[in-house]
């Protein structure tokens, strides 16, 4: 890795510990980038990568690598990961705005690919502590569940300009219900089926 790269890894991971601590302020700042468009399918298409990288190394960690194809749940879980990022996309974008949100659909994109870098850190976490401390492992996963919830909250207010939390956190959980349902037919209709341990 070379040096530029290693220096712009720890901004990343210098801006989640700063998300992490505000989150509306950690949003504020990431939107200030305002990357184009092209450069936000890319980041889209990276973190997709990174995710089944880091599920795939989950699973070695606690089975041997099975016999046969290994590359088609890799595409499975890609597609996957596409169209629950896309589906909660345009929710945060679409049913923010009939709640009278100001947000653009780039800056819903940009917020849930960064809440998805945010989530990578989370799972090195998470695995460091099942190889150092097994039993801890599940405490920092609810950790990281309630976290993870709180920060979407955050980002939502954020790009929306609203001031209740209370009231997007209701809006979340309500649309949580209809996401997952919109998911589950978007990939019936794919004939994806969700492998087994992803959720």
């Amino acid at each position: 890795m070379r040096p530029t790269a290693i220096a712009t890894l720890g901004i990343l991971l210098r801006l989640v510990r700063d998300t992490v601590l505000d989150p509306r302020e950690g949003a504020a700042t990431v939107l200030a980038f305002a990357p184009p468009r092209q450069a936000l399918w890319l980041m889209f298409a990276l973190v997709i990568v990174l995710t089944i990288m880091m599920v795939q190394l989950g699973e070695l960690m606690v089975a041997p690598l099975p016999d046969g194809d290994v590359l088609l749940p890799g595409i499975q879980l890609g597609m996957i990961q596409a169209v629950i990022l896309f589906v909660v996309m345009h929710a945060i974008h679409h049913i923010g705005q009939i709640f009278g949100g100001t947000g653009q659909f780039a800056e819903s994109m940009l917020l849930v690919i960064w809440l998805q870098f945010i989530m990578l850190c989370l799972q090195v976490v998470q695995f460091v502590a099942l190889i150092l401390a097994p039993p801890l492992a599940l405490v920092v996963t609810l950790m990281a569940v309630g976290l993870v919830f709180w920060l979407l909250v955050n980002f939502i207010a954020t790009l929306h300009g609203f001031q209740s939390l209370g009231r997007v956190c209701v809006m979340v959980i309500l649309s949580t219900v209809g996401i997952a349902f919109l998911v589950s037919l978007v990939l019936a209709v794919l004939g994806v089926s969700i492998p087994e341990g992803y959720v």
